[in-house]
């Protein structure tokens, strides 16, 4: 598959893209995800290799993982030779495994406040020339159990922009948007 996206790669614009959702193993387990850490970080380094650029997506609020985890894993993050890197908060979609698993024993989803503190701390620990390319997104609100924050996302890029640059953050970290 890697050679097949080289010669694609070489015929036009291309972007792989790897769920990476969380780098602890305990998590992606929990989750099912079917693969351990290592095995997202060896795909995203032979991609790379290949000079294909290499998307990544995390979720931040999984189950089991606080804003400390989060917090840990974002240098880690940052050390994969990724492109671009969308981030989104968790969510309880109807109809899903999660979603039975929260009703029995919930745990806690991040309110915007907090969802705010925890991504403006997570970008200060990620290397400057990462594009961030996604902060939140927005499951149909038929579907969605929880958080209902009533927000776009660009209302949630505004919020997270404003606390960049009360904090003097903007400058450094200029070149990222939603």
């Amino acid at each position: 598959m890697i050679d097949y996206l080289e010669e694609l790669n070489k015929q036009t614009f291309l972007i792989v893209e790897y769920g990476i959702e969380s780098c602890n193993d305990d998590t992606l387990k929990y989750i099912n995800r079917g693969h351990n850490f290592a095995c997202t970080r060896m795909a995203i380094e032979k991609t790379a290799e290949r000079n294909i650029y290499v998307g990544g997506h995390v979720i931040m609020g999984l189950p089991g993982e606080d804003a400390s985890e989060s917090l840990r894993q974002a240098p880690i993050i940052s050390s994969l030779p990724l492109t671009m890197l969308k981030i989104h908060q968790m969510q309880i979609i109807k109809g899903t495994r999660l979603a039975k698993i929260f009703k029995e024993k919930p745990f806690h989803l991040y309110t915007v406040e907090e969802y705010v503190d925890l991504i403006t701390k997570y970008i200060k620990l990620l290397r400057n020339d990462l594009v961030l390319e996604r902060f939140v997104t927005q499951s149909p609100s038929e579907l969605l159990i929880a958080p209902k924050w009533g927000l776009k996302n660009y209302e949630f890029t505004n919020l997270l922009n404003n606390k960049l640059k009360a904090l003097n953050l903007a400058n450094q970290k200029s070149d990222r948007k939603e």
